[in-house]
């Protein structure tokens, strides 16, 4: 049996960020010390949002915006929507390059992702947001102790349900 992927998250900078954004993906690995993938350079319209955000509130840079690296290759990106709000919750966000999907590699940033954010004693719990028709994404929370919380509704995304997990402190 396979095993369970190792994954490492290297942090965009802003200047990673806006060099992906402009399609410059030299530069955009050159600053960031790793070969970064013509996936992340696919996901501009998000780095953009994320160079916002930490325009906003330079604290956000810590949480967000990072290339998930297994074996010294990108093979997606994960991190937060921002810092802990203030009852203490962050939500968890990632994606896995389509060339390496089904692999492992969505648990595995899950589980990166959570052990960061229970080693925060600012974090209270994780929230995560997920499309109803989002099978794969619902299959990759299973198991982390996620409870459906509500539903919402995303701009982007449509209808979301909306699952919460409590922090292992």
């Amino acid at each position: 049996m396979r095993g369970v992927p190792e994954i490492r998250f290297v942090k965009l900078s802003p200047a990673v960020l806006t060099a992906l954004v402009e399609g410059d993906l030299a530069a955009a690995s050159a600053g960031a010390g790793i070969t970064l993938s013509q996936y992340l350079v696919e996901e501009s319209w998000l780095w953009e949002i994320r160079l916002e955000d930490i325009e906003l509130n330079p604290e956000a840079a810590d949480w967000i915006a990072r290339a998930a690296v297994a074996g010294g290759v990108v093979v997606g990106h994960g991190g937060f929507h921002g810092p802990p709000d203030a009852e203490g919750v962050v939500e968890v966000a990632y994606s896995v390059d389509p060339e390496h999907r089904r692999k492992g590699y969505a648990k595995a940033m899950l589980r990166a992702l959570l052990e960061r954010a229970d080693a925060d004693p600012a974090v209270t719990a994780v929230r995560a947001s997920i499309r109803p028709d989002n099978l794969g994404s619902r299959a990759t929370i299973a198991g982390f102790g996620f409870k459906k919380i509500g539903e919402q509704w995303d701009p982007e995304d449509g209808l979301e349900d909306v699952y919460l997990r409590p922090a292992a402190q």
